[in-house]
């Protein structure tokens, strides 16, 4: 069973919306808190969700001012919709950061191939490979944000789900290695996004 996918109707309006943004706003970074994984000194995996997505559409539209500008609304569903977990996998968004421009450039370019290089392992179960968005890599350089997605077969699903179940995440890359293990309260969260067959 798949998770369904954002909608117009998973949406307020302006006014509801600026309404009400304080509260959702203090309930998505705790969310969000929970699901952020630094990984070594310069990376950091941010697990995303229904409700993280949402809240992302929300914050895009208001800070474009473009609720009312036709079209705008279906871009960032197009945008932002597909970072939604589906039930048999984990989403993230890793971001690479560095303290001035120039140490950036440097260390994005030496990063060429990353999208072969980001794992995730439940319990000792084989490393599952990162599916990277192909947007957000070239021969010379990766963006500073990357997309990241791993498809879980039906035992990792279920081990993931079980209380106590080690879950790591890393990256391999020659010029960055670094892991992390996650919290059980991360484990929680990240199992919440997974459907049960």
């Amino acid at each position: 069973m798949t998770r369904p996918a954002i909608t117009r109707d998973d949406l307020l309006g302006a006014e509801d919306y600026e309404r009400r943004r304080d509260e959702i706003r203090r309930r998505i970074m705790a969310v969000k808190r929970r699901r952020r994984v630094p990984c070594g000194e310069h990376a950091t995996f941010h697990f995303e969700s229904r409700e993280t997505m949402i809240y992302q559409i929300h914050e895009m539209l208001r800070i474009e001012r473009s609720w009312d500008r036709p079209g705008a609304v279906d871009d960032e569903l197009e945008a932002y919709a597909p970072l939604v977990p589906r039930g048999d996998e984990l989403v993230a968004t890793l971001m690479f950061e560095y303290e001035t421009p120039e140490e950036r450039d440097e260390h994005l370019t030496r990063l060429v191939g990353i999208d072969r290089h980001v794992w995730l392992q439940v319990g000792d179960t084989e490393p599952v490979r990162a599916q990277i968005d192909d947007a957000q890599v070239s021969d010379t350089r990766i963006s500073s944000v990357q997309y990241v997605r791993w498809s879980l077969d039906a035992p990792r699903r279920e081990l993931l789900r079980r209380d106590g179940t080690v879950v790591r995440v890393g990256i391999d890359h020659p010029h960055y290695t670094a892991s992390a293990v996650l919290g059980e309260e991360t484990r929680r969260e990240l199992a919440s996004d997974l459907t049960e067959e």
